[in-house]
């Protein structure tokens, strides 16, 4: 099995992902509490090694690890946010390329906001992307849509992958296939009808579309919700409200439009249902909305995983 180190693993979205694409976690770094438990509560097995990326050295692993994957911190590039890029102390993409250089392994594999990609970074894009390739990586960029790999939202990631020089596979961006999507409606049913909820097929058949972006939000501002008041009127289309979390699905003859439950929200991301992020609802949707859908995450690591092995057809 094909080997793995991951940086900013947050809840452990893009590591599932890539579990199930093949590859064995060598290492999991995170340095936030809430999101180690959660991993180490739901994958015992994983190394997880809780503490700043920064504090971590990759020296010791050089040469032992086929993927170095990671999903650095987005605010530093995300519209909602100041853009500071560069400037901002969150931005991790230069440890990235110092572990890139100290464990050289044969892919990387990094995500961020759609952000990235607006010109007021061109230069900063440009830069990352060349100290890559300088390190000895064929570097590729592309947009995905987690709709066009079977998740049910409109949730647009950028995903650099690189590969070594000198590997046989060539790598390719997974086909889409945005028929795959379920609509909020079909995939919640099951859920909303938990308790009974007598509107629950006829609130199904409204929410015909799939979801718009789930945001995770920051730790230094309000509660557990569906985002600022764009986001919302985008759920109120769909017949939820978004102005809360529910703890559970709506009762019986409960009228008007229903919140969703963690749980939920967590199905819209992607993450089966066993999947645990403990009882604290405004910490489990921050790591949800923050998290990189598994299903995009497999998607993507399948088609490295076929080019570290030269399998895929067109090599």
């Amino acid at each position: 099995m094909l080997t793995s180190i991951e940086i900013c693993a947050g809840a452990g979205g893009q590591a599932l992902g890539l579990a199930m694409a093949g590859f064995s976690h060598i290492a999991l770094i995170e340095y936030e509490k809430d999101y180690c438990n959660a991993l180490k509560k739901n994958r015992p097995e994983w190394n997880v090694i809780c503490k700043d990326v920064k504090e971590f050295s990759g020296i010791g692993y050089r040469g032992k690890v086929d993927l170095l994957a990671g999903g650095v911190p987005c605010p530093p590039f995300s519209v909602a946010g100041k853009q500071l890029g560069s400037k901002d102390e969150r931005d991790l993409f230069p440890e990235a390329i110092r572990l890139i250089d100290e464990i050289q392994p044969r892919a990387i594999m990094l995500e961020n906001v759609r952000g990235l990609l607006d010109a007021v970074f061109d230069d900063y894009r440009k830069s990352i992307l060349g100290k890559i390739r300088d390190l000895g990586y064929d570097v590729q960029i592309k947009l995905l849509n987690a709709n066009d790999y079977g998740v049910p939202q409109l949730r647009p990631r950028v995903i650099i992958v690189g590969i070594k020089n000198g590997e046989p596979g060539k790598f390719h961006y997974p086909e889409e296939h945005p028929e795959t999507a379920q609509s909020v409606g079909d995939t919640l049913l099951d859920l909303m009808k938990e308790n009974g909820w007598k509107n629950a097929v006829k609130w199904a058949k409204g929410a015909n579309t799939i979801a718009p972006t789930i945001v995770g939000g920051s730790k230094k501002h309000g509660g557990p919700d569906l985002g600022p008041v764009r986001a919302r009127k985008a759920w109120a289309e769909l017949g939820v409200n978004g102005l809360g979390v529910a703890d559970e699905a709506p009762e019986k003859d409960f009228e008007g439009m229903p919140k969703l439950t963690p749980r939920m929200i967590a199905r819209i991301q992607g993450f089966p249902d066993t999947w645990d992020f403990g009882r604290k609802k405004t910490t489990a949707c921050r790591m949800i909305g923050n998290a990189f859908p598994p299903p995009v995450a497999e998607a993507v690591g399948k088609e490295i995983r076929r080019a570290l092995e030269n399998e895929c057809a067109d090599c």
